[in-house]
């Protein structure tokens, strides 16, 4: 009974752990350039307790560095970053971060920013766009405008885009669902043609898995309160049996 009271009740508690990761998953289905978060699970035997007693520890599983599907959009501000390239965005602590969203905007003060609203890095800094008639990104990262009320002649270079390369090992993702270098890791810029214009990546979240995914959860959450239910009234029905000795 000690046994299957220790597995039921960790084992609840870190599926409730795991459900909510997966419908955080799910809930970015459609989020552009999103990465699937991953939750691994082990056992643990409890110190200074019975042998029996195994405690479940979730751990940070990190994410799923495959690609989404490219989408063409058409749309002069939209880019799709290749394998392993990430776009250096501001946090909202200041701090440097990466995302693969590409569907970049310009605020209402003239800053690129991503479609959530962090704010776009280049080269030498936060990146403005002054008034423009056109704009376009190269594949290089490099970004240049028409200036309003100018011809095509006029076309002016505004910076790049600060692009670096990471993988699964150098960044871990953050609380804000943003990307950061790891402790001590230092990431290399990323050379040639890194972006592509008017397409988008799409989440790589398989919403067919993580469906099947959050109903086996649920199922596997109730199975683990019956047996903590059952164990209940087993040691209620011990202690009468030994009342009645």
């Amino acid at each position: 009974m000690d046994r299957a009271l220790y597995v039921g009740m960790t084992g609840a508690m870190q599926t409730l752990q795991a459900q909510t990761v997966n419908s955080q998953n799910l809930a970015n289905a459609s989020t552009t350039g999103f990465k699937a978060q991953l939750l691994q699970a082990q056992a643990v035997a409890v110190g200074g307790g019975l042998d029996s007693r195994v405690n479940v520890r979730s751990g940070e599983g990190g994410w799923d560095a495959s690609g989404g599907s490219l989408q063409q959009t058409g749309r002069d501000l939209d880019i799709a970053l290749r394998d392993g390239a990430w776009l250096a965005v501001q946090a909202s602590d200041g701090s440097e971060a990466y995302t693969r969203r590409g569907d970049l905007q310009i605020d209402a003060y003239g800053q690129l920013v991503t479609g959530s609203g962090q704010p776009v890095l280049g080269e030498g800094g936060l990146m403005s766009i002054p008034p423009a008639s056109s704009i376009h990104i190269a594949g290089d990262g490099t970004v240049s405008i028409v200036p309003q009320g100018q011809g095509p002649e006029a076309q002016a270079v505004i910076g790049r885009l600060k692009v670096v390369e990471g993988t699964e090992a150098q960044l871990q993702r953050g609380a804000d669902g943003l990307m950061r270098a790891r402790p001590g890791v230092v990431l290399d810029s990323a050379a040639g043609n890194v972006v592509s214009n008017g397409m988008l990546e799409s989440s790589n979240v398989n919403l067919a898995d993580t469906m099947v995914n959050m109903i086996s959860l649920a199922r596997q959450f109730e199975l683990q309160t019956r047996i903590m239910k059952t164990t209940d009234e087993n040691a209620q029905a011990a202690t009468q049996v030994l009342r009645m000795s």
